[in-house]
């Protein structure tokens, strides 16, 4: 319980997309309901539309996809 608990709060202050300040639990969500390409994300979250056109959280989120797309499909 504790470890969700800590993950949970890291995922609220851990940033993917630091241009536009989206954390991770933003982009987790998405991906819990049902987004599953880097696109989808993109549209749910906001992400990638901020100043480097998403070239920094791109890799980020295609990551996330790779590790909880299978899982919450």
């Amino acid at each position: 319980m504790e470890q969700n608990l800590n993950q949970e709060i890291l995922d609220k202050i851990t940033k993917v997309c630091l241009c536009k300040a989206i954390p991770k639990a933003k982009i987790k969500q998405a991906i819990r309901k049902g987004a599953r390409s880097v696109k989808e994300v993109q549209e749910a979250t906001g992400a990638g539309s901020g100043g480097c056109g998403g070239r920094r959280c791109t890799p980020k989120i295609e990551e996330l996809l790779k590790q909880y797309g299978e899982t919450w499909k």
